[in-house]
């Protein structure tokens, strides 16, 4: 493949990175992909590595594809050409593997969802982008979250005494008895909703009080302890059936929802990121709840790179 083709793609992905660029950019960027066969075969190597990058935690995958200072930008254009060179699933994948979540026990692909059914008959339902160990032995019971989403229904241990279920996270321990709960990992902190039971909250410090989370409340935790307890809405487990419940959400959060399930970009506008948006959105297919928000609000959906980059905005602008 023609370097300085793989280069340019570079140098594109890089001005376009989480969303920097303008939609001039972006349209210079698709202009610049259709003037030849060479630009298009790289800029599919583009898509292939992002997609990879988004299937790992992000704290893992912005080290990699951070946004240079002015004065190393030709050595990270370089740098980016030889990994879209790369076979994916080659020296990139190995890396991410040993660096990310990639040796987690069980884990679910962007746009993925699973249930499992652990050996004391309890359930976890995994959300997308989600990793997780497994602890079954004669004292404990659980599973550790190392990243994305899962709602728990802790079934009564079988043995005698019986042992705890517990979620572990990086932030704190989550025990529970015959409870559904849900526990969310958000980057810097991370969000319990119980919905039936309670959970106790413990932390690694020993400064830290543990917390009791009843059902219908959730709250929001860090490593240094514990939001107060907020009212709890069940719809937002809807996650679980494959959907996404809006109750005059504004649109840039409900947007930021869909973009976890599929590959790619999605933006909103600025301008209209603060409109309420209420309904009930499709996660397993992310185009039919764009077309959901086009047909019921003055909104209009562009597309741009064969589909991967998408942004959202008023209609008529």
């Amino acid at each position: 493949m023609e370097q300085a083709a793989l280069e340019q793609a570079a140098e594109w992905m890089l001005r376009l990175h989480d969303g920097a660029g303008s939609e001039a950019d972006r349209l210079a960027c698709e202009r610049w992909r259709c003037a030849s066969p060479a630009n298009a075969r790289a800029w599919a190597r583009v898509e292939r590595l992002q997609d990879l990058f988004r299937q790992v935690p992000p704290a893992i995958a912005l080290p990699v594809l951070g946004r240079p200072a002015n004065a190393g930008r030709r050595n990270a254009i370089k740098h980016l050409a030889l990994l879209l060179s790369a076979a994916p699933g080659g020296w990139l994948g190995w890396q991410l593997w040993q660096r990310g979540d990639w040796s987690a026990d069980q884990r679910t692909a962007t746009g993925e969802r699973r249930q499992l059914r652990l050996p004391d008959g309890s359930r976890v339902e995994l959300d997308t982008a989600t990793a997780l160990d497994l602890r079954f032995d004669a004292s404990a019971r659980g599973v550790r979250l190392r990243e994305g989403r899962i709602l728990v229904e802790a079934a009564a241990d079988p043995l005698s005494p019986p042992r705890p279920f517990r979620v572990r996270t990086a932030f704190g321990s989550l025990q529970a008895q015959a409870t559904r709960f849900e526990v969310r990992a958000l980057g810097d902190r991370h969000r319990v909703m119980v919905l039936e039971g309670a959970v106790r909250l413990g932390f690694d410090l020993p400064t830290v009080a543990t917390r009791m989370i009843n059902a219908g409340q959730l709250a929001w935790f860090d490593a240094h302890g514990c939001s107060a307890s907020l009212d709890a809405d069940p719809a937002q487990a809807a996650w679980v059936g494959g959907m996404l419940a809006a109750d005059r959400m504004p649109l840039g959060e409900l947007l930021g929802e869909l973009a976890r399930y599929r590959s790619g970009r999605l933006r909103c506008d600025p301008e209209v990121a603060a409109l309420a948006v209420s309904g009930a959105f499709p996660l397993d297919d992310i185009e039919r709840s764009l077309a959901m928000l086009e047909a019921i609000y003055p909104l209009a959906v562009r597309r741009g790179a064969g589909g991967w980059w998408i942004t959202v905005g008023p209609r008529g602008a």
